[in-house]
């Protein structure tokens, strides 16, 4: 049972990391160079930092459950 709470727990904190890198990463790109980009009401930094968030966190947590489902 300890075993299934820490790969969800694993899963979790590559989720957040994986949100955070987004978020600076879409943050730095829309910032710089798609500065009139608009996306759901917002523009800018913003609406990328947006769309970097949602892909940081997808990816990271694919990898993370690709990563514990070949822990064994």
């Amino acid at each position: 049972m300890m075993k299934k709470v820490v790969k969800v727990l694993i899963v979790l904190i590559l989720m957040f990391v994986g949100f955070v890198v987004g978020l600076i990463t879409g943050i730095q790109i829309g910032g710089n160079y798609f500065t009139s980009f608009e996306f759901l009401g917002t523009r800018g930094y913003e609406a990328t930092g947006l769309i970097g968030s949602w892909v940081g966190l997808v990816l990271f947590g694919l990898i993370g459950f690709r990563l514990i489902k070949f822990w064994r």
